[in-house]
């Protein structure tokens, strides 16, 4: 018992002076006359600190001492004039998320059957919709310009499916696809 009590004594002592000399700038006379902390009958590694070394547990105290506990307790005085400082825990901030799903408008592009200008939805860095704003109308134009529209456009079109702009031309409306490629690589280049 004694010897627990001891070393709990002994524990807080060097505690005290360590907090002492490393908690200033500069030591203080205080610090300076300090006695240097000298462990009383340390115990081997594998043996528990209350543990006595003949194997028999502590027995309570019968009389009005003090009860003792195998952890050391923190001492509440300093000497004067020295100060515990803390570092305080850096701030986290965290910005609400913002959305990330944008439209992009790529360069319109002319042809020999007309205008033709591509926009993509973009999420994140997929592409998750193509849009034809314009393409070449009148006469047989509608027809391959509604064959492109429907190759190209859409969320399960292919301009989705391949993420970029090489894309397979369109039968009989290869001046509209090239030209919506075109359209489409600089949308694609204005977003990434």
């Amino acid at each position: 018992m004694r010897r627990a009590l001891l070393a709990i004594t002994g524990l807080a002592a060097s505690t005290t002076a360590l907090v002492v000399f490393k908690g200033s700038p500069g030591t203080t006379q205080v610090a300076q006359n300090l006695p240097t902390a000298q462990p009383v009958n340390p115990t081997p590694q594998d043996v528990e600190p209350s543990a006595d070394p003949s194997g028999v547990a502590p027995k309570p105290s019968k009389t009005g001492d003090a009860p003792t506990s195998p952890k050391p307790t923190k001492s509440t005085a300093r000497p004067s004039g020295t100060r515990t400082t803390t570092k305080a825990a850096p701030r986290t901030t965290t910005k609400a998320p913002q959305s990330t799903t944008r439209r992009v408008t790529g360069n319109g592009f002319e042809n020999e059957y007309g205008y033709v200008q591509v926009q993509i939805v973009v999420s994140g860095n997929r592409i998750v919709e193509a849009v034809a704003l314009s393409l070449p109308s009148g006469g047989e134009s509608d027809i391959h310009s509604g064959d492109v529209r429907n190759r190209y456009d859409g969320g399960g079109g292919e301009v989705v499916q391949k993420q970029n702009a090489n894309l397979n031309t369109v039968s009989g409306a290869t001046e509209t696809s090239n030209s919506y490629k075109q359209s489409l690589r600089s949308a694609i280049e204005q977003a990434f």
